[in-house]
């Protein structure tokens, strides 16, 4: 095709030409003010001069026609494979690919699906961008959303340069209940309850429930806790923290029939328990060298409420001062150890010998608080050997050893037990020797002899007596450390050594610490990539049983990483809670995001991206009205209107040729200036 028109090659610079001739107009306009008779004469000869210097020219393009273009984006994400949107979706498609293949001159069609960009959800403006940039924007005559609106990247500040129709899948019946989590606590006091703020809400177009809906709550996968809470209100929500660690609290509502996805009826949340002020209560059978370090460590840590109890005078010791005056604050031992011992996190037999200071039935009530759970820990002295020992006492039917009646006054090199290299509280310690080698910490100047009856010995004195027993009573938990020279470390005597850790391990261990257990199994997750880890003090590991949330069972095999210590991971297929399980052991992990990002409100919905579209002069419709008739329009025109839609007409081309040539020679136009001057010089002078 074939076109032609008129351009200009100016001389001069604009800029000049626009100079000169503003010049000669003004002496042009003097002289028609002045009554001269030629002045419009000059000023042809002067318009044959303009001409002259802007050299028009005769231009002949060779157009090649091109083909509008539009784009189509299909929204293929996850929340639109709820009910009817796949058929609506894939109806409405086939529809406008043949109405704009039967226009007259059919358009370019690009393009382009959406599918799921994981946590960041739908990005439809972004392919909308790219499919965009992918052609001409003289081309671009129209454009075709397929969506059900549920689009994350709505906010992007792009507008196409065509029209932007929106086609909505969906149906007017669609509704959907959620669960959303206000407020939640990041940790909780053990014990304790938390509080969540949760808003269940009905969306669409849902049925009357009479305002209430039936909410269930679990803490580690345990015990369900089935309660009715009102619908769209902010409602508190009160759960107790039963462990130290992490706490997975899964919130959930039952899927009702109708609604579009159960997908959104659940929350997890990761809430940290930890004990509001440990409290420990430290009895002293006497004052010596070792005391204080039993203060020092406890009393640094700012989260232990210390209670100390030092005997500083035996009873039998006569010397006729009234024993309840040796006493600056009569000590309430009645209140302590019948009332108030279940207080206690902790209690510390340190060098204790009994004196008749705490009658039987006052150590008797400690026995039963270490077998409903609570914490005991010996530090013996040479009295453990002699008649006055706790042994004797009814401790005895709860402690893990039985003294022979020898104390050995000698110096040894504490040892970590081949169990104690597996057991978390002597696991790793500084400077106890590898591959047989000595430990290179300083020695010990005392043990009392004991023969093991029950738990673990995880260190060992000289000829492999046991130093440090440890073991489970009932609920309960008790230590036994044989010697009473632990102050040396902490003194630097020959090197000293990792007394302030290993008492701090020790201490937490008894207390039932996460991190210090012994036989756990303990799982954690990134995404939906999985760690399991087993720690075992004894015997082979099995398999590991893992339950997905929706009850589907696998068995994994674990890897030895370290003694003691197994290892395997595997990558989650669903979102959820994990039950694991390995012989005894069970353990929970949550995975993945609770609620895909898609399914948060699955409501299908123009809101989005009615801005983008309006802009633009499109239109929203709906899909489940029937695809509506399509249309050619005029640039500028609207085109979107009641049961239509259109796109624009381009008319774009390329040029394939350009031909151009002077309108006249330029000896022309200076003939043509020549002959009006002369011609206005002879009226002018006559």
């Amino acid at each position: 095709m074939n076109t032609t028109s008129i351009a200009f090659d100016p001389m001069l610079p604009l800029w000049l030409l626009a100079t000169v001739f503003a010049v000669a107009a003004l002496l042009l306009g003097f002289a028609a003010w002045r009554g001269l008779k030629g002045w419009w004469l000059r000023t042809l000869a002067l318009v044959a001069l303009a001409l002259a210097l802007a050299n028009p020219l005769w231009r002949e393009e060779n157009r090649i026609p091109e083909t509008d273009a539009v784009v189509i984006v299909v929204d293929e994400t996850s929340s639109q494979t709820l009910t009817v949107r796949p058929e609506q979706t894939a109806t409405a498609l086939a529809g406008l690919q043949a109405a704009l293949a039967a226009l007259p001159n059919p358009p370019e069609v690009v393009l382009r699906r959406v599918e799921d960009a994981g946590r960041d959800g739908t990005l439809l403006v972004e392919a909308l961008r790219e499919a965009a940039g992918s052609i001409s924007a003289d081309r671009l005559s129209g454009v075709f959303l397929l969506t059900d609106g549920v689009v994350a990247d709505a906010g992007t500040p792009y507008l196409p340069a065509a029209p932007v129709q929106q086609l909505l899948t969906g149906e007017a019946t669609d509704w959907d209940r959620s669960i959303i989590v206000k407020t939640a606590p990041a940790f909780g006091i053990v014990g304790e309850e938390v509080q969540l703020v949760l808003r269940i809400e009905d969306k669409g177009a849902a049925p009357d429930a009479n305002g209430m809906a039936r909410v269930i709550a679990t803490i580690d996968g345990g015990r369900e806790q089935v309660i009715d809470l009102p619908l769209n209100a902010d409602v508190p929500l009160n759960l107790t923290i039963n462990h130290a660690g992490i706490n997975l609290l899964e919130v959930r509502t039952p899927e009702m029939e109708g609604e579009l996805t159960g997908l959104n009826n659940r929350t997890i949340l990761s809430v940290n328990g930890v004990r509001d002020r440990l409290r420990v209560l430290l009895i002293s059978g006497e004052p010596y060298a070792g005391e204080r370090t039993w203060r020092n460590l406890l009393k640094a840590d700012a989260s232990v409420d210390l209670v100390h109890f030092t005997i500083l005078r035996s009873p039998e010791k006569q010397d006729g001062v009234p024993y309840e005056e040796m006493s600056l604050i009569a000590f309430p031992t009645q209140e302590l150890f019948t009332e108030k011992i279940d207080d206690f996190d902790l209690i510390i037999f340190d060098r204790f010998r009994r004196q008749g200071v705490l009658p039987q039935v006052y150590i008797e009530n400690v026995a039963n608080y270490v077998s409903d759970g609570g914490a005991v820990l010996i530090a013996s002295g040479p009295s453990f050997a002699s008649a006055e020992s706790l042994y004797r006492s009814p401790l005895r039917a709860i402690l893990p050893a039985a003294p022979t009646g020898r104390v050995l006054e000698q110096g040894f090199l504490p040892r970590v037990t081949e169990i104690g290299k597996r057991h978390p509280v002597t696991q790793g310690l500084e400077g106890q020797g590898v591959d047989g080698a000595d430990p290179t910490w300083g020695r010990w100047m005392r043990i009392v002899e004991v023969d093991p009856l029950e738990g673990d010995t995880v260190m060992a004195g000289p000829e492999g007596r046991p130093l440090l027993q440890l073991s489970r009573v009932g609920e309960g938990r008790l230590a036994l450390l044989t010697s009473d020279q632990a102050w040396l470390w902490s003194r630097g005597y020959e090197g000293g050594g990792p007394q302030r850790e290993l008492l701090r391990r020790l201490a937490h261990w008894l207390m039932k610490e996460p991190e210090l257990e012994e036989n756990v199994l303990i799982g954690a997750a990134r995404g939906m990539e999985v760690v399991v880890e087993r720690q075992m003090l004894s015997g082979e590991v099995g398999e590991l049983t893992v339950v997905s949330p929706s009850g589907a069972e696998q068995s994994l095999a674990f890897e030895l990483i370290s003694e003691g210590r197994w290892r395997v991971g595997f990558t989650a297929l669903e979102s959820g809670v994990y039950r694991l399980r390995e012989g005894d052991a069970q353990a929970v992990v949550a995975t993945g995001p609770v609620t895909p990002v898609e399914f948060v409100d699955p409501i299908a919905t123009s809101a989005p991206l009615a801005a983008m579209v309006s802009a633009t002069g499109g239109g929203n419709f709906s899909l489940e009205a029937g695809l509506p008739g399509l249309r050619v329009v005029r640039e500028g025109r609207v085109a979107a209107g009641r049961g239509w839609m259109g796109i624009v007409s381009r008319g774009a081309y390329t040029v394939q040729d350009v031909r151009l040539k002077p309108l006249a020679a330029g000896w022309i136009y200076l003939l043509v200036a020549a002959f009006f001057s002369l011609l206005a010089w002879r009226i002018e002078g006559r």
